[in-house]
């Protein structure tokens, strides 16, 4: 099959940019992180989480403490992964499926399930923020496919509204967004401090005013979940002043499930 034909599967974007290109490389950079991860007790059924998607070499660790909860679920049932990511690479009205049939990546090829949204191959070419999620979940979960959900300027209430009707047992959403961006290490905690203690809490108004690149999605998930009735927990935090060494100009990472 042909790359340009409509079900050919995604193609990596940011191999060898933002993670490792070679199969063998990647697996053990993602089960490194997941293994400094202590485990985690399930206050609930575990329904959603957010997670970050710079480099591995930055933010790496946090997604891991998110996608290691993953690892308590039923390796035997086969999951459906909602993941949605805000459009770095393109200018979006509303919010976009893949329209591809399966995506890559050097840890072989995720199916994807139909979401009923809008599609735009050009807002999921080359985007990282979804794709560097799916190597994590092929080294923590067995069977599962993806429902790839890309959004640009829309209402976060609206969105979750889309969502919503895709949820079923066999679900989990992640949204995928960094923090504050290239701020002073301190200055940067403290902004960071608000999504710490917002998200969670599904603290609405307070995380409106929280810096993230995925803000819908986070507000969406929040959304979700006071509908649902599911409780948030703080998972982690870490800035790339941690994990990369540079205090002067900082990304933030932050992760927070959510729990049926």
């Amino acid at each position: 099959m042909k790359k340009n034909e409509p079900d050919a599967a995604r193609q990596p974007a940011v191999a060898g940019m933002f993670y490792p290109a070679k199969a063998n490389e990647l697996a053990k950079i993602v089960d490194s992180f997941l293994a400094k991860i202590p485990g985690r007790k399930f206050p609930g059924k575990l329904m959603a989480f957010v997670s970050p998607h710079a480099g591995y070499i930055y933010s790496g660790i946090v997604a891991a403490s998110a996608f290691s909860l993953l690892k308590g679920l039923d390796r035997k049932k086969e999951w459906k992964i909602i993941l949605l990511g805000p459009a770095h690479q393109v200018h979006l009205q509303g919010a976009a499926a893949s329209g591809s049939k399966s995506w890559e990546t050097p840890l072989g090829r995720v199916e994807t399930t139909e979401s009923g949204l809008p599609v735009s191959r050009e807002a999921h070419a080359r985007e990282h923020s979804i794709e560097v999620q799916i190597p994590f979940l092929q080294r923590t979960l067995k069977k599962f496919k993806i429902t790839p959900i890309v959004f640009g300027e829309i209402d976060a209430k609206a969105l979750a509204e889309m969502l919503i009707p895709l949820i079923d047992s066999g679900t989990i959403i992640i949204a995928s967004s960094d923090l504050s961006h290239y701020y002073p290490y301190e200055q940067a905690l403290k902004l960071d401090a608000t999504a710490n203690a917002s998200v969670p809490a599904l603290d609405i108004k307070g995380a409106e005013h929280c810096e993230a690149c995925g803000l819908t999605g986070i507000l969406a998930l929040m959304h979700i979940a006071k509908k649902m009735k599911w409780k948030g927990e703080f998972l982690d935090y870490k800035n790339s002043g941690d994990t990369a060494g540079d205090m002067r100009q900082v990304v933030g990472y932050g992760a927070y499930a959510f729990y049926g």
